[in-house]
C-alpha cells in the first residue's frame, strides 16, 4: 500500500479486535517486559504515556534485561515480521530461564516458535506495511495481552475521532520549513515517546537524520551545545527544533519550553511549537504521530526519496546474516 493511503486509512486499525492464542496459558501479571526493536518496540513508550504507574520495560537489546524479578514478568516478544534476531533471541533466553513469555508477530519465526512451544499468542494482520505504521494493530494486541480492557475501549474510538486528512495540510507546511534542517524534537520525559516516534518517523520515511531529547535534562547540557558563536555557528545552523508543548506537563517544564524557544529564537535556530492536544491521552498521541507520518511524508516528496521502504536496513540485514 503506498504511503500516503497509509497514513489516510491508519485509523482503520483501531477497528481490529485481536484474538489471543492459547488464552489459558496465558497467567495475570502485572509486570512487563517487551522485546522488540524499531518500529516494533514503540508502543511500550506510548503505553506508558497512558498509565505512567504501569510496570513496563521497552527491551531493545538480545538477551533478556538483568532485573531482580525477572520470572515474575512476562516477556512480550514483540516484532511485527516475526523474524527480527533481536527479539527471538531475548524469547530463546526466555526458554532457558523458565521466564512467561508470549508473542506479538504477523507471522515468520516467532510465530513458529509460539505453536511450537505452545505459547499465547496474538497474530496481527500482515496488511504489508512498515512496522511503524501498524502501531494501532500492535497497541491494541499488547493491551489485549496485559489485561488493559479499559486502553482497549479507548482505543476504540481512535477511529471515530480522529481524521488524519485534516492533518495533511499542516503536516505539509511544515515540512516546508523543515527543508534543508535536521529535525530536534523535544518534549517533557512524559511524552517522550511521542518525541521519539518523531524521530523514526523523519529517519525512516523522510529519509534523513533527526534526534531527539527531554526537558529539563536537555537544560543541563545539550542547549550549551546551541550557544551559537561565530566559531560554531555554521554547525547550529543546520538545525530546526520541534517543542512537543502539552498543558498537562508540570508548569516548570512548560515555562523551561518557553524559555529554551525564546534562547534559541534570539540566536537565530529555527523553532517550531507544537502543541499536544486530544480528546483523552491515545487520541492527543495519535494526532500528534498523524501530524508526523504527514510532515515525514512530505519531507520524502520534498528530497525525492521513496518514503515506505527503508533500503539501507534490508542492507544491513543482509550483511549481518
Amino acid at each position: 500500500m503506498p504511503m500516503r493511503d497509509t497514513i489516510l486509512n491508519f485509523c482503520g486499525q483501531f477497528k481490529y479486535e485481536p484474538e489471543i492464542i492459547n488464552p489459558d496459558k496465558l497467567g495475570r501479571f502485572n509486570k512487563f517486559i517487551i522485546a522488540g526493536m524499531g518500529g516494533s518496540n514503540l508502543v511500550a513508550d506510548l503505553l506508558k504515556i497512558r498509565a505512567p504507574e504501569i510496570d513496563i520495560i521497552a527491551h531493545r537489546n538480545y538477551g533478556l534485561p538483568t532485573v531482580p524479578d525477572l520470572s515474575q514478568r512476562l516477556l512480550i516478544a514483540n516484532s511485527y515480521s516475526g523474524n527480527t534476531e533481536e527479539t527471538i533471541d531475548s524469547l530463546n533466553h526466555a526458554f532457558k530461564k523458565s521466564v512467561p513469555a508470549t508473542v506479538v508477530a504477523t507471522g515468520g519465526k516467532l510465530i513458529e516458535l509460539a505453536k511450537k512451544h505452545g505459547l499465547p499468542y496474538i497474530q496481527m494482520p500482515a496488511t504489508g506495511i512498515q512496522p511503524r505504521s501498524a502501531l494501532g494493530f500492535n497497541i491494541k494486541a499488547i493491551a489485549k495481552l496485559i489485561g488493559r480492557n479499559d486502553f482497549i475501549e479507548e482505543l476504540n474510538e481512535i477511529h471515530k475521532i480522529l481524521h488524519p486528512e485534516e492533518y495533511e495540510k499542516q503536516g505539509k507546511t511544515l515540512a516546508k520549513k523543515l527543508k534543508g534542517y535536521i529535525p530536534v524534537i523535544y518534549s517533557s520525559v512524559e511524552n517522550s515517546g511521542i518525541a521519539y516516534n518523531w524521530k523514526i518517523k523523519f529517519n525512516e520515511t523522510g529519509k534523513i537524520p533527526a534526534f531527539y531529547n527531554v526537558f529539563s535534562e536537555l537544560n543541563h547540557n545539550e542547549m550549551t551545545g546551541f550557544n551559537v558563536q561565530k566559531s560554531t555557528a555554521g554547525l547550529s545552523k543546520n538545525f530546526h527544533f520541534i517543542f512537543l508543548k502539552d498543558p498537562a506537563d508540570h508548569p516548570k517544564i512548560q515555562k523551561r519550553m518557553e524559555i529554551t524557544a525564546k534562547l534559541y529564537t534570539d540566536r537565530e535556530l529555527p523553532v517550531e511549537i507544537l502543541e499536544l492536544r486530544g480528546k483523552g491521552i491515545f487520541h492527543k498521541i495519535f494526532s500528534s504521530l498523524v501530524l508526523a507520518d504527514w510532515t515525514s511524508y512530505y519531507t520524502a516528496e520534498q528530497y525525492g526519496v521513496e518514503p515506505e521502504q527503508v533500503p539501507i536496513v534490508e542492507e544491513f540485514k543482509k550483511l549481518i546474516a
